[in-house]
């Protein structure tokens, strides 16, 4: 098995006190099991800087990972970054993010999801572009957005002046990255307070963009708080602008909603919570947060009885007289689907699983429910298009 040169010399300069390893190198011939446990050797160790080294490198970032579109959460120091990353892929209930202590290295999560994604967390006192050690094209060659956070509930002059001196550098060398303004810590303020200085802050990063030349910089300006749907409502917002084809998958939310007489249809990615497209009617936050809550009472009740394990005893009992079939062959849908109906609208919210990643939520007129095998042969035909449509679209390998 050959090593290409580029990777091969990376692992050298990456273990370059190891002699074998540089005698193994020279001749361009690896083993299978000498490549893992040099990759093995690379990853545990990149955790750590080299201290003799004559340049220290930000630990970390080495080669990147070919194919995923990377999210970076850039900012000033306790602007919450960290809280972002922790509430919108890991869970992490909003209250319990004032135990978490200030970002002191950049954090490196790995999202497995219906497009696999990377989120880095920089901290607030690093400055790439002031720092000749780091590789820019390591950090944005394949970045997908940069996202930077300001906290609206400080004095957000500096962040605006950094905001601007990243954007001037990174519209000369990557002008086709998209960036993502949270002007988060909204919670706690007005709504004439909060596009106030959503106002201010677009003014002045367009005003001293316009006098360096740059009239339209892709820039996107929202209003976040992790104490409510608007975070993920944003993310939800970033991500569709990583999807190739969305106008593919609005264009058939939007025919099942025309057909089945939807109000509303979202196609969620269940494990966060965002949604990656909708149909082409108006947006509002309630429907939003109907759609994502109901989701999260999905995944409770999974927790409860969808992890229930049968004993041995009790399988042969099922499979026996008078099925004499497997278990999983009498299984009439794979995939899982409910419907309820809301007490106080008489509207009905029904979730499709399309995989084991993605889910369709919509939102039901009250006379629709009368027509469900009509609205099930649809959507089973909306979900194979989906399915199709991911298959053709993801990255090859």
């Amino acid at each position: 098995m050959t090593l290409n040169p580029p990777l091969r010399e990376a692992l050298a300069a990456e273990m370059g006190d190891d002699t074998n390893l540089t005698a193994r190198s020279s001749s361009g011939l690896m083993s299978p099991a000498e490549l893992t446990l040099q990759r093995i050797h690379m990853q545990s160790s990149a955790g750590a800087p080299n201290k003799d080294a004559a340049k220290p490198t930000e630990p970390g970032l080495g080669l990147p990972a070919k194919g995923k579109p990377r999210l970076l959460l850039m900012g000033q120091r306790r602007s919450g970054k960290s809280s972002i990353s922790s509430v919108v892929f890991h869970k992490l209930p909003p209250n319990e993010t004032l135990f978490l202590e200030s970002t002191a290295r950049i954090q490196k999560d790995s999202m497995a999801s219906f497009m696999d994604f990377q989120v880095w967390d920089f901290p607030g006192q690093i400055d790439v572009f002031d720092n000749a050690n780091f590789d820019m094209d390591a950090i944005f060659g394949e970045i997908g957005a940069l996202i930077w956070v300001i906290d609206a509930q400080d004095d957000y002059l500096e962040a605006v002046s950094r905001l601007n001196a990243t954007i001037l550098s990174l519209q000369r060398s990557y002008p086709n990255i998209n960036i993502e303004v949270f002007i988060h810590k909204v919670d706690g303020l007005s709504d004439d307070y909060k596009l106030d200085i959503q106002r201010d802050i677009t003014i002045r990063i367009q005003d001293e963009l316009s006098d360096h030349g740059f009239e339209n910089a892709p820039v996107t300006f929202h209003l976040t708080s992790i104490y409510n749907h608007s975070i993920f409502e944003a993310f939800s917002k970033v991500i569709q602008k990583l999807i190739p084809r969305l106008g593919t998958l609005e264009s058939m939310l939007t025919n099942l909603c025309r057909t089945c007489r939807f109000e509303k249809a979202y196609l969620f990615d269940v494990l966060s919570k965002i949604y990656i497209a909708t149909d082409s009617a108006t947006a509002d936050m309630a429907s939003y947060e109907i759609c994502s809550d109901y989701i999260d009472v999905i995944i409770d009740i999974t927790e409860v009885y969808g992890t229930w394990q049968r004993s041995d005893e009790n399988r042969k009992k099922l499979e026996g007289e008078p099925f004499n079939t497997k278990l999983d062959e009498q299984i009439g849908c794979s995939t899982a689907e409910s419907c309820l109906v809301l007490h106080d609208s008489n509207k009905p919210i029904m979730l499709r699983e399309v995989d084991r990643y993605l889910a369709l939520v919509a939102i039901m007129r009250d006379d629709s429910y009368d027509r469900m095998p009509l609205v099930n042969m649809n959507v089973e035909a909306v979900v194979e298009g989906l399915t199709e449509f991911f298959n053709i679209t993801k990255p090859r390998k």
